[in-house]
Order: C-alpha cells, then structure tokens, then sequence
C-alpha cells in the first residue's frame, strides 16, 4: 500500500471508530464536544500497522533522525510498538520505550523501559495531545534517562496550544499526521 493510500485509510478509520461525540472531560481536566479515543485506532488489527507507516513516513518526510520511539505509557505505547514494527517491516532498526510518570522506587528504579534511550536520538509519542502535558513529562523523563529527545509527534492535533507549549518549553519539533479539521472537527 502506498503512504497516500495508508494515509487515506487511517484517516477514515479514525473517523469511523475513534471520534466519539459528546460533552467529555478529557485528561488535561478541559471539557470538550467530542473525544478522540485513539485506543481504538492503535490496538486495531488493520489500524494499528497504518499507525506505524504513516508516522514512520512523516517523520521521514521532516528529516528527524532518530534510533528509538515512545512516550508516557497508555497511549504512546501503542503507537511506539506500531511504528516499531513499521521500521523492521522496511528494514530499520528502531527501538521503542515506554515512560513511568514517576520513576519506579523498586526494582532497577527507572522510569524509562526498554532499550536505553542514553546517548541516542528519541522521538517522544503520544496518540493526541490537548494540553501537552503527557508529551512533556515523557520529554523530561527521557531527558533524565540520557536520551536526546529531537521531536515530539502525535497522531491526531487537537489546535488546543500542545504544538506551541511543546516546541517553547521542550525546544523541539512537534509533528502531527492528522489536524482536528481532516476529521471534520
């Protein structure tokens, strides 16, 4: 499948399974008319490997160089595994990771798991943002760990201000595949 058909279809299943309309609070305590429960998108059998392929193509596409994937664990897990698995499809090697939102106080006590981010270049995922929240406290976390976080991508941007939190507290790039006005929003 081409990333233009990939692309496509991701789009419409997002609009299928994953826009739920109604009054909803959402993470970051805001209320909101609609919910994008991206959950359905990333744990989809035909969805989840679009993830991977469209997000791949689009931080290619931005020249971003980077060796490891992931974000602050529940919704960026997914999407690391999905994009994962998209670069050993194509024949790269990219790790994922998961963020702790507090370090572990047992155990090897990281906050960070799987293989190091120390010394390498890190994209930092999150399925969508509305406040930026999530993103930055994965940011810091791999920031602490040694790792050399060079963007911060997300499916779907909801236009709520986590591009322009992102790139003024974080110092990076903040991509998105899809806009709140592609779903119709």
């Amino acid at each position: 499948m081409t990333n233009t058909a990939a692309r496509a279809r991701l789009l419409e299943l997002i609009k299928e399974l994953a826009v739920v309309h109604g009054k909803v609070i959402l993470s970051s305590g805001k209320e909101a008319d609609y919910y994008i429960d991206l959950r359905r998108i990333t744990l989809h059998h035909e969805a989840a490997p679009l993830v991977g392929s469209v997000m791949l193509e689009m931080l290619d596409a931005a020249g971003i160089d980077f060796t490891n994937a992931g974000g602050l664990t529940m919704g960026a897990d997914p999407v690391g595994t999905a994009l994962m698995h998209a670069a050993g499809h194509n024949g790269r090697a990219i790790d994922a990771f998961v963020v702790r939102k507090a370090q572990k106080s047992y155990g090897m006590g990281r906050q960070v798991e799987g293989p190091s981010v120390e010394g390498r270049n890190v994209v930092v995922l999150e399925d969508t943002s509305t406040t930026g929240g999530s993103a930055l406290t994965a940011v810091e976390g791999v920031r602490k760990a040694g790792g050399n976080v060079v963007a911060v991508a997300v499916i779907v941007d909801r236009d709520t201000g986590s591009k322009e939190r992102i790139e003024a507290e974080a110092g990076v790039p903040y991509l998105f595949a899809f806009g709140k006005d592609e779903l119709g929003l």
